[in-house]
């Protein structure tokens, strides 16, 4: 297993008035002892506007390459296309394959996406007919995924529609091609499995939390954020994050189930919406490696 963190980390939420350039995040990770880094497609950092040409794209490279990081995954912009409007399709393919090709050219080996829309944004006849065309449509894209070696992983959370469990083992189902997974964030599991935040008609909680959801969701995993949470929203919208044992995920038993379920090569963390991202850095990779190691991990 490698761990990078996640770039966001720096640029959104209290960060997003002044947000941390990218070469900065890179050499303060490098120092830390990072193994890589999961870039952020929104701006400042890895947009296709910064990033447009296939030069910019390998100077990107070489600047990872000089700091020894690797790259574990994109997190894509489709902000701007909303995929569960049936005009947007054409629009929504479009991008995604540039941003495809962005992945690509840069070596990431996942890009990670969300259903844009916001819980309470459709009605219920609307809500169901929405499902089944963003499955159909996010099966088209696994195909162009496919072709370019780049996976697509979905990133389920409070602030997106369809992110009750079930939702989530449904629309994995529906869509059904193999280069579709799911993106892990713990935060979000607790939020979605545990509290039923901002969940559409009636809300749908796990017995067994986070591990239940792990238990579920074997098999169909391709990404992981890892991270605490206090069980609240940021901004009423989705899952806060919290510093690794200041929130209420029961470390002792996640890390040991994740261990067994999610055979993915890289666990990033995920340190969005923490005002004090940049001093938990080197403080959040020795806790996740002591947790590791307590597992009975190397």
């Amino acid at each position: 297993m490698k761990i990078s963190m996640g770039a966001w980390s720096f640029t959104f939420g209290p960060h997003a008035a002044a947000p941390t350039a990218l070469a900065a995040i890179c050499e303060r990770l490098a120092q830390a002892g990072y193994d890589g880094i999961e870039l952020c497609g929104f701006p400042p950092h890895v947009t296709l506007e910064a990033y447009p040409s296939a030069a910019e794209r390998a100077q990107l490279r070489r600047l990872l390459a000089d700091c020894g990081l690797g790259v574990s995954g994109y997190s894509a912009d489709l902000t701007s296309v909303n995929p569960l409007v049936a005009a947007n399709r054409d629009r929504y393919v479009a991008l995604f394959r540039r941003l495809l090709d962005l992945c690509a050219d840069i070596g990431s080996p996942f890009i990670r996406i969300d259903t844009v829309a916001a819980p309470g944004s459709l009605g219920d006849e609307e809500y169901h007919q929405a499902f089944h065309r963003l499955a159909d449509l996010w099966r088209d894209c696994a195909g162009f995924a496919r072709q370019a070696g780049v996976a697509i992983v979905w990133e389920f959370e409070p602030g997106f529609v369809f992110n009750k469990p079930s939702e989530v083992l449904a629309l994995h189902d529906r869509v059904g091609h193999p280069w579709f997974q799911v993106l892990f964030d713990t935060a979000h599991a607790y939020l979605c499995s545990v509290i039923g935040a901002r969940q559409h008609g009636h809300r749908e909680v796990l017995e067994g939390g986070v591990c239940e959801f792990l238990d579920q969701l074997k098999g169909r995993i391709g990404g992981i954020h890892i991270i605490d949470t206090d069980g609240t929203l940021y901004g009423d919208e989705t899952s806060m994050h919290r510093a690794f044992h200041a929130g209420l995920i029961p470390w002792r038993v996640v890390i040991p189930k994740m261990l067994a379920v999610c055979p993915v090569e890289w666990w990033c963390i995920d340190l969005c919406f923490c005002p004090d991202a940049w001093e938990l850095i080197a403080p959040s990779l020795a806790d996740l490696k002591g947790m590791i190691a307590a597992a009975g991990q190397p």
